[in-house]
């Protein structure tokens, strides 16, 4: 049973990896059989469709981008500079292009009108502001920051050019987090008693 279950979960990272080599979920059965080595009827007898493989290989990208994005994988008292660049580099490394694409594909299929790929859009999201939170605590900038970082990587994706994007998310979260730094301050010495 272990080796079964062994396989299985290869099988499944095969097929993730291939979705992510073509930057979509869109590959014919055929053309997902030959990217993994096996055939459509074997990948019908495992996963019991097209279907479940998408939805297996959505919940499996939605795992690996969790542990590539975990909070407890950036420094301990990090800034919000720090943290997004380091996030900006993560998600712009040549290595990264293809998970990119398929994330922008899964958005097209929420656009569209998919529930499964709307929730994974969704749960995105809310794993990117309770990351950022953690580093920057003042949600409106939390929110403005992720819309400038996807508008960056919708760009990037377009030009190629990493720096401007990387440019206007650090000039912008400098300034939230320098504003948030000084509210701070201001109601720590509004709260401080007179001596």
């Amino acid at each position: 049973m272990h080796d079964r279950t062994a396989a299985l979960d290869n099988l499944l990272n095969q097929c993730l990896a291939a979705f992510v080599e073509a930057g979509t979920l869109d590959l014919s059965l055929d053309q997902l059989a030959s990217q993994v080595g096996s055939s459509k009827r074997m990948l019908v007898h495992y996963f019991g469709g097209r279907e479940n493989i998408e939805q297996r290989a959505m919940t499996r990208l939605e795992e690996r981008l969790r542990a590539r994005f975990a909070t407890d994988s950036f420094p301990r008292g990090a800034t919000p500079e720090v943290v997004v660049t380091a996030l900006w580099n993560r998600a712009t490394a040549s290595e990264s292009r293809g998970v990119l694409l398929l994330v922008m594909d899964l958005s097209r299929r929420a656009w569209n009108g998919s529930k499964r790929a709307k929730a994974f859009y969704e749960e995105q999201q809310r794993l990117w502001v309770e990351l950022l939170l953690k580093f920057l605590p003042d949600q409106p900038a939390v929110e403005e920051v992720l819309q400038l970082f996807q508008g960056a990587l919708l760009a990037y994706l377009i030009t190629g050019d990493r720096e401007s994007g990387r440019r206007a998310l650090i000039r912008a979260v400098a300034g939230r987090h320098k504003t948030h730094r000084h509210l701070i301050s201001r109601k720590k010495n509004r709260n401080a008693k007179p001596a």
